[in-house]
This record gives C-alpha cells, sequence and structure tokens, in this order.
C-alpha cells in the first residue's frame, strides 16, 4: 500500500497549526487576532504542501455552509426587525434612500477608478490570447427578467434557492404591515411582533456561536486558495491582479476613508479596525453574502452603528452597489480585454462603462463568481468579447480575495455614514 508522505506531514501541520490557532484565541481572548494568526499560518501551509491538503477544503467550505446557514434566517429577522424599530416612515425613506445612494454612487467611481488603474497598468498589452474556444459565456437575463426576478413570487421558493432580493423585498413588505398595523390594532399582533423579535435574537444567538469558529474557517480557506493557486499561475497574469489589488486600495483610501472621516465624521483608522474580522472573513471566504452575519456583527457590537441601520445597509450592500465585484473589475476586465484584441475604446465607451456597472451591479447576490455576470453585462454592451473573461478566471480566486473585501468594506462605511448623519439630524430636531 502506498503512504502519501506529503499527506500526513500536511495533516500533522495542520493540526498543529490548528492547536497554535487554539491557544492565541484563549491567550489572547481576541478572535481578531487568532484569526490573522490562522491567515499566515495557512498561507504558509498552503504553499508548502501545494495539492496535499484537500481535507482542508472541507473545513473552509463547511464553515462557509455554517455560516451560509445563518445568512437568510438573519436576513428576514434583522430587515423585518429594524424596519419595525423606524417609528417614523419618513425616517426609513431618508434611510433608505441614503443607503441606496452611497452603494451605487461609490461603485460609479469605483468604476472611474478601475479605467484610469486599468490604463495606468496598461492591463493586456503583449498578451498572447489562447484558449478563447473553451470560455463559454453566462446567459444575461433581460433587463424585464431581472426586475420580475426581484419580486418574490413565491417567498418559500426564494428562501430554499437562497434568493436574497425577493427574501429582502417580502421582508420589507412584512416589516411595512406591521408597522401599520401596530398603529392600527396593536394587541392583534403582539404575538406575531413578540415571535419575530423572539426569532431574531434566537438566530443572533446561533450566528454569534458560529462567529467564534472564524479563525479556523479562515485557515481552511486561506490554506485551499494558497494551494489551489500557486506562484507560477498568478505571475503569469500578475499585471491584472496588481492592478485590481491596486485599485481596490485606492477605492478604500480615496472613496472608503474620506466619506468615513468627512462625512461620518469618525476615525477611519478605528473605524476599519472595528471591522477588521469582516475584512478579513470576506478576503478569504470570497463572499459579501457569507460575511453578511460578521458584517452586521462588527457594525454593531464594534463600531456602535445602531442595529437598524447596520442590518438594513449591511443587508442591502450584499445584494447591490458592491464597489469591487460590479464597479472597479468589470471596468479593468473591459480595458483588458479591450488590449488584448487591439480594440480602441473611446471616451463614450469609458462613460457606458461606468454608468453599465452602476446598473448591472444592482441585484448582484453577494457569493463567489458574482462578479462575472457584472463583468459579462459590461463587456456585452461594450461588444467587447465575452471570450477575454477566460484569460483571467485562472486567478480569479486570488483577485477575489481584494475584490470581496473593498465590497464589504463599501458596504460598512455606507452604513457608518447613513448612521451618522441620522444621528446628527435627530440632534439637530431635538435641540429645535
Amino acid at each position: 500500500m502506498d503512504i502519501n508522505i506529503k499527506l500526513i506531514l500536511a495533516i500533522i501541520a495542520s493540526l498543529v497549526a490548528v492547536y497554535v490557532v487554539y491557544i492565541v484565541n484563549k491567550k489572547t481572548g481576541k478572535r481578531s487576532t487568532a484569526t490573522l494568526v490562522a491567515l499566515g499560518l495557512g498561507l504558509i501551509i498552503g504553499i508548502v504542501f501545494k495539492g496535499n491538503i484537500p481535507f482542508l477544503k472541507v473545513v473552509g467550505k463547511g464553515y462557509m455552509s455554517l455560516i451560509k446557514m445563518v445568512v437568510i434566517p438573519l436576513v428576514m429577522t434583522s430587515i423585518i426587525t429594524s424596519l419595525v424599530r423606524f417609528k417614523n416612515i419618513e425616517t426609513l425613506k431618508s434611510i433608505g434612500f441614503k443607503a441606496v445612494g452611497l452603494l451605487l454612487g461609490t461603485t460609479g467611481i469605483a468604476a472611474v477608478i478601475g479605467i484610469v488603474i486599468g490604463k495606468i497598468f496598461n492591463v493586456g498589452a503583449g498578451f498572447v490570447f489562447t484558449g478563447a474556444g473553451d470560455f463559454t459565456a453566462r446567459e444575461i437575463p433581460a433587463l424585464t427578467d431581472v426586475i420580475l426576478g426581484f419580486l418574490p413570487a413565491n417567498v418559500i421558493a426564494s428562501i430554499a434557492d437562497g434568493q436574497i432580493i425577493p427574501v429582502v423585498v417580502f421582508s420589507i413588505f412584512v416589516a411595512i404591515a406591521l408597522v401599520i398595523e401596530d398603529n392600527k390594532n396593536p394587541d392583534k399582533i403582539k404575538a406575531f411582533k413578540d415571535f419575530i423579535l423572539s426569532t431574531y435574537e434566537i438566530v443572533m444567538s446561533i450566528t454569534r456561536i458560529v462567529l467564534k469558529f472564524i479563525p479556523y474557517g479562515v485557515f481552511g480557506l486561506i490554506a485551499t486558495a494558497a494551494s489551489n493557486n500557486g506562484l507560477d499561475t498568478i505571475l503569469s497574469l500578475a499585471t491584472v491582479v496588481a492592478a485590481v489589488y491596486v485599485a481596490c486600495l485606492l477605492q478604500i483610501l480615496l472613496v472608503h476613508t474620506p466619506l468615513i472621516s468627512g462625512v461620518a465624521r469618525r476615525n477611519p483608522i478605528k473605524f476599519f479596525g472595528d471591522i477588521f474580522p469582516a475584512m478579513l472573513l470576506a478576503f478569504t471566504s470570497q463572499s459579501s453574502y457569507g460575511t453578511l452575519p460578521v458584517t452586521i456583527d462588527s457594525l454593531v457590537n464594534r463600531a456602535k452603528v445602531k442595529d437598524e441601520v447596520a442590518s438594513f445597509t449591511a443587508s442591502l450592500g450584499s445584494t447591490m452597489g458592491m464597489n469591487a465585484c460590479g464597479g472597479l473589475y468589470p471596468a479593468i476586465v473591459a480595458i483588458f480585454v479591450a488590449q488584448v484584441f487591439n480594440i480602441d475604446l473611446t471616451m463614450y465607451h469609458y462613460i457606458l462603462i461606468v454608468a453599465t456597472t452602476i446598473v448591472g451591479s444592482i441585484g448582484i447576490a453577494g457569493v463567489p463568481g458574482a462578479a462575472t455576470m457584472s463583468t459579462t453585462v459590461v463587456l456585452s454592451v461594450l461588444g467587447l468579447p465575452l471570450e477575454g473573461m477566460a484569460m483571467v478566471m485562472a486567478v480569479d480566486a486570488v483577485i477575489d480575495m481584494a475584490r470581496t473585501a473593498t465590497n464589504v468594506t463599501g458596504a460598512a462605511v455606507s452604513a457608518l455614514v447613513v448612521d451618522e448623519t441620522e444621528k446628527r439630524k435627530e440632534a439637530k430636531l431635538v435641540r429645535n
């Protein structure tokens, strides 16, 4: 019987790493510190034991399954609970418009940054295209189908399929009806209202239990990613990877940071520290949707954003206006494909890229691979070869780490800005 020595060593090394993470978590009492250690150890083990850690995929994917387990119940109960807490309908309207405006506006700016960085890095220049015939573009639904898809014809089916927007729409209707009936006949709906509030507390308790295992989930996810995407593959498209990472960094520094300091009037460094657990999980899991429970937890318990604002805006941000997946990444890929196929883009094309990313980012479910649909929409509108996307798919997992972290950061910043501006407005009304 053949014995795979590397596999055995990988198992031993992984067990030692998990134990180290456990000790760090126990000694420091800080989950974020343990998660950072897990990130480093996972990266090392993934590179050293490349191709010999299939068992860690179970750890990473298993943890993401637990995270996704609580997402739908959390979204439903948090949105209903959040909206019910708004006694004033005008306040709800104000928060809704602000959240949508911030998410879509920052995505448009992200597209501009993507275009500029794509041109500066000259992505795609000199790249030899091969294997175009192996790529099959996703079917792009008509606008009418997209709009109809937002409406929950069968909410049970939407829940089962994990379709977040129909669930959000249904939850909003339930919340509005609750507010109306609560003002008319509070006694009649008290039992249902108490049920929703109690369910929310139970779901949050489950979420907190799941969140305790973040360091181990991150370890499995980053080790698997490092193992599957070796240095050779990454280096072949290094310019594209670098362009995306630089664009994501600029989005955070030039867009998110001024919003935090200038509009929300908070310390950016302190705020980024508050949401670091969400950013790190987003980076390793590549899922804005799956990171949602951690994002809400970080906003409410660490950044001190109101629960109703955090739940509403973060949930909205996991499905629309995703700065990186919906904005800067499609723009960079469009520049890349145009360069590879020697297609000249005019100012009209650049304007079209920005407009398309804003519209195309509406309703993108925050799951791994969501950027593909958004990019397909942009390439189709521009008339660029769809098979050009096949070239960047090899490093998509590496790129998606930065994309997702930027998406989550954008949603969190939007929640902070909405919360702080609403607090100042309320304080002004009290003074007057």
